[in-house]
């Protein structure tokens, strides 16, 4: 009989370049020293970040609803239905009320 292979073993190696915290922690670096020692560069790519700004803002909506629909939609119990939805009013009114305030 064959002993079965650990899950760690069979998993292979990604290489470090390969995570989303380093991909990201180089490009703010990048930005960073681009920014600092070519001030004209940055001025030229600003039109590049702006879109990335408003495309970003486009959907964040109709993530945050279609999480909210989801997770909604899995519930079976009217009772933490309901709850959820009147802590949803009350951060939605709180949040509104500081928004308007500020």
């Amino acid at each position: 009989m064959i002993a079965p292979i650990a899950a760690a073993e069979t998993r292979a190696k990604v290489p470090f370049y390969r995570h989303l915290y380093v991909q990201v922690l180089t490009a703010i670096a990048a930005g960073i020293l681009l920014g600092h020692y070519y001030p004209q560069l940055g001025t030229s790519l600003q039109p590049l970040g702006d879109a990335f700004i408003k495309l970003v803002r486009m959907v964040i909506a109709p993530v945050i609803f279609l999480t909210v629909t989801t997770g909604i939609a899995g519930m079976s119990d009217l009772k933490k239905f309901g709850r959820v939805v009147g802590k949803s009013f009350i951060y939605f009114l709180t949040f509104s009320t500081l928004a308007l305030i500020v």
